[in-house]
């Protein structure tokens, strides 16, 4: 750039000069021109080399760089001008220096424009194997989708045309790429454009649009991809890998509607958590938003082998299994249970462990006492000296109908008898179905849609709350901040979802056609869930869309009395007696005169 800027300037003041002189141009003149450009060029040079020194260096035809670009050119030329003025005998116009730098900056800029232009052209990817594709929606999340596909010549999708309901952004072009029309025009768009995918990017939009978009473009015949909401994207930062293809969660319009609340990074920054069940659908997304709340040490605790494997692996890249971090265990072993809190000192547990199919727990009810009763117990008993303990609990708890439900609400009313007894803060949260968590409905009829079999409902009407993973792990890392003493926090998950509607959602997404198929509700099903069990008062003194639930306290000494080996049919009498007996009198000691917020007792003290 140096010679090029050289002759900017030099043809600049040259010009300048010559049009100064009415065209008129002795060999002097050109002469005294020239060596002012020269000047100019020399000035222009030292300048910028000192601001390199000084500020860092701008890539070249970058805004930045056109700025300080532009300062330079001005500062060299009122340099020059004040040389000119200021001479004896002027060697040139005084205007020369000022129009010169004028039309040297206009060169300057010209040849950096002319640099972006074919840079950005080498970065676009190749329009014989890239998928031409329709971006919908050019908010910010769009825009930086469309610049992330024209400067990644890997990226394998290349934008011909743009799509938003804006009147406003109609018949613009956005680098280079012509905005077609709006969601009426998708067909239009397709035919004419060629694009073989439409891609929706518009930022938290509602379900009915994207089922809208998603409609027209398979009308279209264009196949239906989605860029997912920023807060789930790494680093908030747009990449072309992260356009996927839509799922359920996209098609029901699930919200993250818990807002971050202040406190519950802080809450576990910098202390020694624990999570039982990590390997699990909950507990390993559990494990993923705790480490970005840079905990002091994260204990990842599964009976499953396979399971802490894989966990381990996808928090870390590798999974070499020779870290302190996996345990290995099974909270049936109560002794080892106690060993492992005694000699790695947790302060925050979540309790995620659990056995969770309704039927097979229905069947075996030994099964759901021995883990997650007794087990839950056996957690319980070891966290002394813990700070907070967060029971994972389901809204099958509230008037339970069902071995799982008995014994997740029995797991309620325990940790609250420990929230009565126990120095620290105990408490429960409850949620709804996960949507794609293992063995949930979503993944039941995924996998029976790749295996060419109809997708199996309990009963047409038949309804359940859904959440997301991440949606449902929120809500359990709030509790760090709102919840308090012995309560359960309940989530307002919206309305109810139609099984139906869900599989026939899913059926129109299959490459063939599928039927679905009734087969009754199973025992211990009911048909519609509840979110709070008879008599729980709606309470939502923190947060308008979370409930904080009282929950009588059980005894452990009536929960270690089941025996799991007993008929099966007394076990499940004996757990729906333990639901509904009046709850045993509590005995006010130090644990329960702290009712107020936990945070205060997990923040790090300060001074």
């Amino acid at each position: 750039m140096v010679i090029g800027t050289t002759a900017a300037w030099v043809v600049g003041t040259a010009t300048a000069s010559w049009a100064r002189y009415e065209f008129d141009f002795t060999g002097d003149r050109i002469r005294q021109a020239v060596l002012i450009g020269i000047a100019g060029a020399v000035l222009h040079h030292a300048a910028a080399l000192l601001l390199r020194h000084s500020t860092g260096q701008h890539p070249l035809g970058s805004l930045p760089e056109v700025r300080e670009l532009t300062a330079t050119v001005a500062g060299t030329a009122s340099i020059l001008f004040l040389y000119v003025i200021t001479a004896a005998q002027r060697p040139v116009p005084a205007s020369t220096p000022i129009i010169g730098g004028a039309v040297a900056l206009l060169f300057m800029l010209a040849a950096r424009t002319a640099y972006r232009y074919h840079r950005d052209r080498s970065l676009r990817p190749n329009a014989n194997a890239a998928t031409p594709v329709l971006l919908f929606g050019l908010g910010a999340a769009g825009q930086a989708l469309l610049r992330a596909m024209l400067s990644d010549p890997q990226g394998g999708y290349l934008p011909v045309a743009l799509l938003d309901d804006d009147p406003d952004k109609q018949h613009l072009r956005i680098d280079g790429v012509p905005v077609l029309g709006t969601r009426y025009d998708i067909a239009a768009a397709v035919r004419r454009t060629g694009a073989r995918t439409v891609i929706f990017s518009v930022a938290n939009a509602n379900a009915e649009l994207i089922r809208t978009i998603r409609t027209a473009t398979l009308d279209a015949g264009a196949d239906f991809k989605v860029l997912p909401p920023v807060r789930e994207l790494v680093d908030d930062r747009i990449r072309v890998s992260d356009v996927r293809d839509v799922d359920i969660a996209d098609l029901l319009g699930r919200r993250q509607v818990v807002a971050d609340l202040a406190g519950t990074d802080t809450a576990l920054a910098g202390r020694r958590v624990l999570v039982t069940g990590a390997g699990g659908s909950i507990g390993s997304e559990l494990c993923r938003q705790i480490m970005r709340a840079n905990p002091g040490e994260l204990m990842m605790l599964d009976r499953d082998e396979s399971a802490l494997h894989a966990l381990q692996l996808s928090l870390h890249g590798r999974a070499l299994l020779d870290g302190p971090e996996l345990i290995l265990a099974d909270l049936r072993d109560a002794e080892r249970v106690r060993r492992i809190f005694a000699e790695r000192r947790p302060e925050v547990v979540f309790h995620a462990a659990a056995l969770k199919h309704l039927t097979l727990l229905q069947r075996h009810p030994g099964e759901a006492v021995r883990t997650n009763v007794l087990g839950t117990q056996a957690v319980l008993d070891a966290c002394r000296g813990v700070a907070m303990f967060v029971n994972i609990s389901t809204d099958k708890a509230a008037n339970p109908t069902s071995v799982l439900g008995y014994s997740k609400r029995i797991t309620e009313r325990l940790t609250a008898y420990a929230a009565a007894h126990t120095e620290g803060t105990f408490l429960s949260v409850r949620f709804g179905n996960v949507l794609s968590s293992r063995g949930s409905v979503v993944t039941a009829f995924q996998q029976q849609i790749e295996a060419g079999l109809p997708l199996t409902v309990t009963h047409p009407d038949v309804t359940r709350y859904l959440m997301t993973i991440q949606e449902a792990v929120h809500l359990v890392l709030q509790a760090a901040a709102i919840g308090r003493d012995g309560e359960a926090l309940v989530l307002d998950m919206g309305s109810p979802v139609r099984i139906a509607d869900l599989a026939r959602q899913l059926a129109e997404q299959a490459a063939r056609p599928v039927d679905i198929l009734y087969t009754g509700l199973r025992p211990g099903e009911k048909l519609h869930e509840d979110l709070l069990g008879s008599g729980e008062i709606d309470v939502r003194p923190l947060h308008p869309l979370v409930s904080h639930v009282a929950v009588p306290a059980l005894h452990p000494a009536d929960a270690m009395a089941l025996d799991p080996y007993d008929d099966p049919e007394k076990i499940i009498a004996r757990l729906a007696g333990l639901c509904v007996q009046p709850p045993w009198p509590v005995t006010p000691t130090v644990a329960n005169s702290r009712r107020g917020s936990q945070l205060d007792r997990l923040v790090p003290p300060t001074g």
